[in-house]
């Protein structure tokens, strides 16, 4: 599985606003795009106005990289979004929205996204009591997602779950008294996703 090991603070500075890759570091005062709001490289600095394609390059980078997905399945995702009913710009958040790796991090079983990504690899997780340690497992209306009850054991989980006890849990998803499992209500609307993208500009980069 390919995925990306290089500096994920250079992503928020590349493209001017947290993405929230780095889990509670990106609420301090050590997030790197508060000490240096500026592209990272040799003319960073420099930077002059973007063309049309630059925004619309920019908006797909952003996304990409806030929900952690390499080139090749971002663009799988937004021919399976044209290929439903509806907006097509929607449909592709939808789409990240309920793979399985960012449902870990939205239930606050994990502080980032590339940390429940790890998790789901090492299969913590069930998926309808069965476990699945697939990250981009897509996960449909009305499947029951839960911590395995050995992984509950490790000091890991329990500092885990102990600092994000706090985190709200969207609309969409239905938590659990003790925390440890949560059922999918029914897959977000536009409103209740913080994606800080616009996707009407993704769908004009594909389309081109």
């Amino acid at each position: 599985m390919a995925r990306y090991t290089g500096a994920v603070c250079k992503m928020c500075r590349r493209e001017g606003k947290k993405l929230f890759l780095k889990g509670d570091r990106c609420y301090t005062g050590k997030c790197a795009l508060e000490r240096r709001s500026y592209a990272p490289g040799q003319h960073g600095q420099n930077r002059k106005k973007t063309s049309e394609y630059g925004l619309q390059l920019r908006a797909k980078q952003q996304c990409r990289r806030f929900y952690g997905i390499q080139e090749g399945q971002f663009h799988k995702y937004f021919l399976m979004a044209e290929r439903k009913a509806g907006v097509t710009g929607e449909n592709l958040l939808r789409i990240c929205e309920s793979r399985l790796d960012n449902i870990v991090y939205t239930c606050g079983w994990a502080s980032s996204r590339a940390e429940a990504r790890q998790l789901c690899t090492h299969g913590h997780f069930l998926v309808n009591g069965k476990k699945v340690d697939i990250p981009s497992y897509l996960c449909k209306a009305g499947d029951e997602v839960s911590i395995k009850k050995g992984s509950l054991d490790s000091e890991k989980f329990k500092a885990v779950l102990e600092a994000n006890a706090s985190r709200p849990v969207p609309a969409w998803i239905t938590a659990a008294a003790e925390g440890t499992s949560a059922k999918i209500v029914a897959l977000p609307d536009r409103e209740q996703i913080a994606a800080p993208v616009e996707e009407h500009l993704i769908v004009e980069f594909y389309s081109k």
